[in-house]
């Protein structure tokens, strides 16, 4: 299958971020699975993309015209879609994709992950979603997620609709045998 990871840009961050994030593309790739990304070369998404490619696996890059500047891109993919906006990507890497791996990010990828969130809690898809855990990086979204529908502003059932998890084998699995 094709997984969808969204995350961060970045080129500032710890060096576990990235490893955590190269090791489950690696892994991704030796179960077989391709990855559909949003085309970056560095941060989470180069991280994903180098994991998957050191594996031989399948590549789908998915990014707006105005990204394709000297160095924003992974150059490596398989297949490279590029868009004129960044809601056609958003669109693309839904449709192109049969789950969806949140590896840590900023507000970009928060936009990501609520949106699956919310297309999922609305029944318009049915796909597993893992925030991917790595150095506990999403227990304040766990906590928040929590308080909302502690105080009614979201159903408790909507806490079911995603995972927090930090083992890639663990992440793989539970996307293999979802549902």
């Amino acid at each position: 299958m094709n997984i969808c990871i969204y995350g961060a840009s970045s080129a500032q961050l710890e060096q576990i971020y990235y490893d955590k994030t190269e090791e489950l593309g690696k892994i991704m790739a030796k179960r077989g699975h391709g990855l559909v990304f949003g085309g970056g070369a560095t941060g989470m998404m180069g991280a994903a993309a180098r994991g998957v490619n050191a594996e031989g696996g399948y590549i789908l890059g998915i990014a707006p015209r105005f990204f394709d500047k000297p160095g924003v891109l992974y150059q490596n993919c398989s297949e490279f879609i590029f868009t004129d906006t960044m809601r056609e990507r958003k669109k693309l890497l839904e449709e192109r994709s049969d789950a969806t791996i949140v590896a840590p990010g900023g507000i970009g990828t928060y936009e990501e992950f609520f949106e699956i969130l919310t297309l999922k809690s609305l029944q318009r898809l049915d796909r597993p979603i893992v925030l991917y855990n790595i150095n506990g990086y999403y227990d304040g979204m766990e906590v928040l997620l929590r308080h909302t529908a502690d105080e009614k502003f979201m159903d408790s059932s909507n806490l079911k609709l995603c995972e927090f998890m930090d083992d890639p084998e663990e992440i793989l699995s539970y996307i293999e045998n979802y549902r």
